[in-house]
């Protein structure tokens, strides 16, 4: 069976060494009262930002989640490989320094974008556009709408990554590919281990 694989033998980066905001310590966290879940969450009267007299032009304020390379990285670096049993992070296809945010461009545009670099494990891999197209539906589904989504493959590192740099980038081969049902249960398959 690992004669069919492009790379049996990727190098694994062992998942402590993967960086992480998942694993903080944890916080002493007060333990629920026997009533708290009877009492309606009120918010509090000494936070200004609660008043009940906030104007009509608050409401038209909707604060903007910043989102960073990290918190990029945590949602798709458990992606799991389709050939290996092992995650996007773990084989180093995913790497933090390999994600970008970047801000609006102008003051007008409230779009920002996420791009992502993929290196694969072996630079005949057969696989990089499922795996391009897996890490852009996870990032597809879990950021707001405001974020233009850009996956790559890093530049050197496959011989088609011409070819499967315009694939992921053209919203209608996307479209087109994601209509294929065993194309589907792949990508499916490879976001069952997101966390």
């Amino acid at each position: 069976m690992d004669a069919e694989k492009d790379n049996a033998n990727p190098t694994i980066i062992n998942p402590s060494d993967l960086p992480s905001r998942r694993r903080s310590a944890p916080t002493a966290t007060k333990q629920p009262g026997l009533f708290d879940a009877l009492v309606p969450a009120y918010p509090s009267l000494a936070e200004p930002s609660s008043s009940p007299e906030a104007s009509d032009s608050d409401s038209d304020y909707e604060p903007r989640e910043e989102i960073d390379e990290q918190e990029v990285y945590d949602l798709i670096s458990t992606i799991s490989d389709p050939e290996h049993p092992l995650s996007l992070g773990s084989l180093g296809v995913i790497t933090l320094d390999d994600i970008s945010v970047v801000a609006p461009t102008s003051a007008r545009s409230r779009i920002s974008t996420v791009t992502v670099l993929l290196t694969p494990t072996t630079s005949a891999c057969s696989l990089t556009t499922v795996i391009g197209l897996g890490v852009k539906v996870r990032l597809l589904n879990c950021l707001p709408p405001r974020f233009r989504v850009d996956v790559r493959i890093k530049e050197g590192t496959s011989q088609t990554a011409d070819e499967v740099n315009k694939q992921l980038g053209d919203k209608e081969r996307v479209a087109a590919a994601m209509e294929n049902r065993n194309l589907i249960n792949v990508v499916n398959t490879m976001l069952v281990t997101c966390e």
